[in-house]
């Protein structure tokens, strides 16, 4: 299967889980689209559930299949979220963002009984850090929290960090559906995910950033052989049996 094929089977196996009478947060991207258009496959046959989805983009795509939904507001406490990662390190680490919705997503996975994160194999990796991590930010004083924001990486990684401020196609700032700003990090390796986490969320400036550290509780892979299921032990099983 190639890296396509195995998000669609990894999505798959994902909505499977989804029952009658569940709150299911719904995730943002390509991965999560698939679990979204599933789902919508699902509902058509008789599922009945309600989904919170993490941005616009995913509402919009549910709202087309007909999937009911509900806000965070009016569904506080959810059974489950399904949602894709950027990468996915040991201890269910990971970086998300690449979409620009991770403060909604974290929003609604900390709300979650239970997470499952869904990938294809290029996305699990040995340590976190290859993949440039995304940092929210309020755009007010921007410079001052860039500053900041270098002068702290700088320090965490014993190195200079590249910071770039995320644009759109028409280059302006990138605006996230919070109307936040969004710096991505080049960190190359992180060592510490929950020490990096709680630093950049202690900074003035940052909303918010892309590391889910202990939220997940299992992914399920994508790879050429089928899907695997991997636990937060390291563990990992053939899901698709």
């Amino acid at each position: 299967m190639n890296a396509t094929d195995q998000k669609r089977a990894a999505a798959e196996r994902a909505a499977a889980l989804v029952q009658d009478g569940m709150r299911v947060g719904l995730g943002t991207g390509s991965t999560a689209a698939f679990v979204v258009e599933a789902l919508g496959r699902r509902v058509g046959e008789g599922l009945r559930f309600r989904g919170v989805p993490t941005s616009e983009a995913t509402r919009r795509q549910a709202e087309s299949l007909s999937i009911p939904l509900a806000t965070l507001e009016e569904e506080p406490e959810l059974d489950l979220v399904i949602d894709g990662a950027d990468e996915i390190g040991p201890e269910l680490a990971l970086i998300k963002g690449g979409g620009g919705a991770l403060l909604r997503e974290k929003l609604v996975a900390v709300a979650s009984r239970r997470m499952v994160v869904i990938a294809d194999a290029s996305k699990q990796v040995a340590r976190l850090g290859r993949f440039p991590l995304p940092v929210e930010v309020v755009p007010f004083g921007f410079e001052t929290t860039r500053r900041r924001l270098a002068s702290f990486l700088r320090e965490a990684a014993g190195r200079p960090v590249e910071t770039v401020l995320r644009r759109g196609s028409d280059g302006a700032p990138f605006l996230t559906d919070g109307q936040h700003w969004i710096v991505d990090a080049h960190m190359e390796a992180i060592e510490d995910p929950a020490r990096l986490a709680a630093g950049l969320k202690a900074l003035l400036g940052v909303v918010d950033h892309g590391l889910f550290v202990a939220t997940a509780g299992l992914a399920l892979i994508g790879t050429p052989d089928g899907v695997i299921e991997v636990g937060k032990d390291g563990r990992t099983t053939r899901g698709d049996r």
